[in-house]
């Protein structure tokens, strides 16, 4: 429901700013579309931070190159 997704964006939100997520930094995430990247994307909106989609798919290489391109402050990935 939007409700539980709003619940997850905000915990997804809380959790980024406390590992030090300022508004206008970089966030990558690196999920197959899912709800749970939906709440991420969200999550890291209401942060405040700007987001840098990243897809599994992708070679390693081109992985590496996009990070150290976008320099993200933090990683949001399935465990």
């Amino acid at each position: 429901s939007y409700g539980e997704l709003n619940v997850c964006a905000n915990q997804v939100a809380h959790r980024l700013i406390a590992l030090g997520v300022r508004p206008d930094d970089r966030v990558a995430i690196c999920m197959e579309r899912s709800p749970e990247m939906v709440a991420g994307l969200l999550g890291i909106l209401k942060a405040g931070a700007a987001y840098v989609p990243l897809d599994p798919g992708y070679p390693e290489a081109r992985l590496r190159d996009m990070l150290e391109d976008s320099a993200p402050r933090a990683l949001l990935s399935h465990r």
